[in-house]
């Protein structure tokens, strides 16, 4: 979306690129001083939809029946008097048992529109204001109202209730609100024209897009336990209640995606949740959540065996350090459960450690460890070797669950300093079920080293970066993994044809805690009532859960999201092979592949904008000044096999910030911020990625040398409603402008001007 630049000396003009209106409700205006309106000539002084300043949701759902409350504020921030038409995209299933807007103490009333005359409605406007916005209300039906006045600087709040059936596919419930307008007009003040319009092919500025203030709050009861609640498209708030109900809360000012939650009910240990999404003739792609029961008794935590071993070389000294890593182990004692056990190894030229071994954590041996710890001072240089060899050696065979915390602000100084000499030794000490957590401090770490040990030790490595606070990202992990509930896990899957199922490993499940898996699917046709088997150490025992009932159909229209999640978590984990194992160029292409097609930064796929247009720099060194666009998507596959170098970066700023980003894609449970690092010459429209090359959206799909078939359609036309009509799917691919090449079963659209 962009501003267009229109010549009229003297005058004062707003006007709007297209609208991308992916469902919310929406006022198109029109100038109205007095009744009956009198048409003014085009180009009108208006946006062609009011900005959205505030959306306020407040969800109640009843054993599957959810009633709906929403106010809407929009803003006229012309000076005139408008008339518009409210359109609301009503959800499938739902009445709407209420609509008001009052003016005057009077109380509007909509009216529902049929698909059929929401068709004719979106024509018309689409054709009277060259905006293709609309169309994502194609196959829809529609609450209209007709508003007047809307004062001139002014806000006008609307209200409407509805209630709809939520339906539940293996169990597993949806909740959907068509929240989302794409590329909304709030906060884009008005501009004065009075220059010229800039010459053709001169691109005109693209400003700062933001949407208005969303907040809401969705309140859940349910006959058996809640269990899973989660959103793919918005950071939410999550209280329980009860074990019958919950509430889920969020507030954004940026996130304009429509509303998805979801939530399972069981009294099962553990509950299960499945969603699925498929295309026909293509793999399919799933999500299983596990979670245990809240009501985990303390007979059923299971007692751990942790080890902590922290660096107190001379640099640790630097900006406090110290004492906040100091304050961080502390509350991790501190919170150890009656019959842990634990040991504390601290580090410099050479490792001490607390005791010879592991001691109960019953408050005798707590004193000894707080003590311990309370009187460590750094000095001296770093030997990570020596210090990591000495926390593996206190585990012994038994079946408890075994942690160790390594913590580091540096790069090995002291004793064996290659990093795969490293690896070597640490790997010569076996230690069966080991979950090995690194954090690394500061940017002067092997990151390397720190990744490859924890992905050799079914762990995690995390870095604390300069600003954030060690205590606090400290405390948090140890917060997390204090109570053990289920160890040793495994999935069977039964029948499915599982691939790239993504975490590869699972770890252990722990009170209060989500794990979340992603994969694909493959099956041929549909799999209905599959069986999946949960195994793990459970309250002492090994124990087997059973879930049944389970699909994994051959056709989803819904939840498109799961490719994104997969094709995330897919890039994360290829970047991880490539960064502890060295590059190939099997590796490099399909991250180049994925990055493209989704929208994913990686350090292969670094997107750029310059003069409001799009730049794929395939040398991953993030510094494209002055880099030209390339004119289509050409442009972008002659840059895949250029050689990146931060992939290769080991320390530093970029190689923290690199980790940092893999370990998140494979970790992505959410969408929410799918769009902070992404330019705005970018959108990500379900599964496709569209890039603005130009003046024309194209699709991350397109390659000119393919051969496929093209078809160019004039926007506008009758051939344009054809196809809106005909292949109404494209719809919200065509809502992005006057100007779209589309990807779509072998074919390629071309929509110009």
């Amino acid at each position: 979306m962009k501003f267009l630049a229109i010549a009229f000396p003297l005058t004062l003009i707003f006007l709007f690129g297209g609208i991308v209106t992916r469902a919310q409700g929406v006022i198109v205006p029109i100038v109205c001083d007095v009744r009956p309106c009198r048409p003014i000539p085009r180009p009108q002084p208006l946006p062609n939809a009011l900005p959205v300043k505030s959306i306020k949701l407040d969800t109640k759902i009843a054993n599957q029946v959810a009633t709906t409350h929403v106010e809407q504020v929009f803003r006229n921030d012309t000076p005139y008097t408008l008339e518009g038409t409210y359109f609301f995209p009503i959800p499938e299933g739902a009445s709407i048992s209420e609509f008001a807007i009052w003016e005057n103490g009077k109380k509007l009333v909509g009216e529902v529109r049929t698909r059929e005359q929401a068709r004719q409605i979106y024509d018309s406007i689409v054709r009277r204001q060259r905006d293709p916005g609309l169309l994502e209300y194609a196959g829809q039906n529609l609450l209209q109202a007709s508003i007047f006045p809307i004062p001139p600087n002014s806000d006008k709040k609307l209200e409407l209730t509805y209630t709809q059936v939520l339906k539940a596919d293996s169990g597993t419930v949806a909740y959907r609100y068509p929240l989302g307008t794409g590329h909304n007009l709030w906060r884009q003040g008005p501009i004065m024209i009075d220059r010229p319009v800039p010459p053709s092919g001169v691109r005109r500025e693209m400003p700062d897009q933001q949407f208005g203030t969303i907040s809401g709050t969705i309140e859940i009861e349910a006959r058996n336990s809640i269990r899973n609640i989660y959103s793919p498209s918005h950071s939410i708030d999550i209280k329980t209640i009860t074990e019958r109900s919950a509430k889920a809360t969020f507030e954004t000012s940026g996130n304009n995606k429509d509303l998805e939650l979801f939530y399972t009910v069981s009294d099962d240990d553990f509950g299960l949740s499945l969603i699925t999404y498929r295309e026909t003739g293509k793999d399919g792609y799933f999500m299983l959540q596990l979670s245990p029961k809240a009501d985990i008794r303390e007979s059923e935590i299971a007692s751990k065996d942790i080890v902590f071993v922290i660096d107190t070389s001379g640099s640790m000294a630097d900006e406090g350090k110290m004492d906040k890593a100091r304050a961080g182990l502390l509350f991790g004692i501190r919170g150890l459960r009656p019959g842990d056990r634990f040991n504390v190894i601290n580090f410099a030229g050479e490792e001490h450690l607390m005791e010879k071994g592991l001691i109960k954590a019953d408050d005798a041996g707590k004193k000894r460890g707080l003590a311990f710890v309370e009187a460590l001072r750094p000095s001296g240089g770093t030997n990570i070797n020596d210090a990591l060899r000495a926390g593996l050696r206190q585990f012994d065979s038994s079946n408890r669950p075994k942690m160790m915390v390594f913590m580091t602000d540096g790069l090995p100084t002291v004793g064996v300093q290659n990093a795969d000499d490293i690896l070597k030794n640490a790997a010569a000490i076996k230690v069966p079920g080991l979950h090995l957590f690194n954090f690394g401090v500061g940017y002067d770490v092997n990151t390397r080293l720190l990744d490859k040990l924890a992905a050799e030790n079914s762990g995690v490595a995390d870095y604390i970066q300069p600003k954030e606070d060690i205590e606090v990202k400290v405390s948090k992990f140890f917060a997390k993994v204090n109570s053990p509930v289920m160890t040793g896990i495994e999935l069977d899957m039964g029948s499915v044809q599982a691939d790239l199922v993504y975490p590869r490993n699972i770890s252990d499940l722990f009170r209060g805690d989500q794990i979340t898996i992603i994969g694909r699917y493959k099956n041929d046709d549909s799999l209905n009532n599959a069986v999946i088997k949960l195994s793990g150490t459970f309250a002492g025992k090994r124990q087997t859960f059973t879930y049944n009932n389970l699909d994994f159909p051959e056709r989803t229209e819904t939840n498109t999201f799961l490719a994104r999640l997969w094709a995330n978590r897919r890039v994360g984990w290829l970047v991880e092979q490539i960064r502890n194992n060295g590059e190939n160029k099997e590796l490099r292409d399909e991250i180049v592949e994925l990055g493209t097609r989704y929208g994913i930064v990686t350090p292969y796929t670094s997107y750029l904008a310059t003069d409001g247009s799009f730049q794929l720099d395939g040398s991953g060194s993030g510094n494209g000044t002055g880099l030209v666009p390339p004119s289509s998507m050409a442009g972008i596959a002659r840059q895949k096999n250029a050689a990146p170098t931060a992939a290769m970066e080991v320390s530093g700023r970029q190689a923290v910030a690199d980790s940092v980003r893999a370990q998140e894609a494979k970790d992505k449970r959410s969408l929410a911020d799918d769009e902070k690092d992404t330019s705005r010459a970018i959108r990500k429209v379900d599964l496709k990625t569209f890039y603005l090359l130009g003046e024309v959206w194209t699709d991350g799909e397109f390659d000119p040398k393919a051969g496929l078939s093209e078809t160019k359609i004039t926007f506008g036309s009758d051939e344009y409603f054809d196809l809106v009509t005909q292949k109404p799917e494209l719809a919200k691919y065509l809502s992005l402008g006057e100007q779209v090449v589309i990807v779509w079963k072998d074919k390629v659209y071309r929509i110009v001007k």
